[in-house]
């Protein structure tokens, strides 16, 4: 990952979570540059910003956050709890050696973990490769972009003496809201339209019997699907390992 993708990686996050575009100050910048110095990987940071907004959207607030200070302490917690997953990581990077301290356990063996990034991170330049023998957009570049991060996580997990599949999941979660808003964007209206007719109709024999908060996300989440499979945009979580 270089100086300037670091930089555009963090912005372009911190913007979209917040909703609408927002210049950065130069003390967001002077933040951003502080955490390169400390090393903190970019996925850490991005995990530290998008958990510091779903803990500012839970608890409904009329000030809206305008800073990237509002996430730093998050990011700087995340980045204590990445240095303590890499204490006792052998020599090879295989995260094991004699005085290692014992791993919790996981859900997935590692291997299994790292094959699924490896896979899904082929799968989506598979995707944006071929998207671009007819042209480039938004998501070609969205795609590109959460590969390399994929491939961050990944030698990440890979070499950690305490591997934590509850925190990959959270930044699997950061970037699948990435392709998802950016898959919405790129959609054609007439598209769109077609998959909100399919939509509606499967979910008419249900709507009577349906809170209308249910059925929203009920709608929202088969929305997605379809547009994942008409993109082909695989699903990055653990859950469909």
């Amino acid at each position: 990952m270089n100086y300037f993708n670091y930089f555009s990686e963090i912005e372009d996050t911190f913007i979209r979570r917040r909703g609408k575009h927002l210049l950065m100050s130069p003390l967001d910048w002077a933040l951003i540059e502080s955490w390169k110095e400390m090393k903190v990987p970019l996925h850490v940071v991005l995990r530290g910003i998008d958990r510091a907004f779903d803990s500012w959207a839970s608890k409904p607030r009329k000030r809206t956050i305008k800073s990237l200070l509002y996430c730093q302490e998050e990011v700087e917690a995340q980045f204590a709890e990445w240095l303590e997953s890499r204490v006792g990581a052998g020599p090879e990077g295989n995260g094991e050696s004699e005085n290692s301290v014992p791993v919790k356990e996981q859900p997935f063996s590692r291997l299994t973990i790292v094959d699924h990034l490896a896979r899904v991170s082929a799968a989506l330049i598979d995707t944006c490769e071929a998207r671009r023998r007819i042209g480039t957009d938004d998501l070609c570049d969205a795609l590109e972009r959460t590969a390399q991060l994929l491939t961050d996580l990944r030698e990440d997990y890979s070499s950690a003496a305490k591997p934590d599949a509850e925190k990959l999941e959270e930044s699997l979660t950061g970037l699948e809201r990435l392709l998802s808003d950016t898959m919405s964007a790129v959609i054609s209206s007439p598209q769109l339209e077609a998959i909100n007719q399919e939509v509606s109709k499967q979910l008419q024999p249900y709507r009577t019997h349906m809170e209308q908060t249910v059925y929203q996300q009920t709608f929202d989440n088969l929305q997605l699907k379809r547009l994942r499979e008409q993109l082909h945009i695989p699903r990055l979580s653990l859950f469909y390992l």
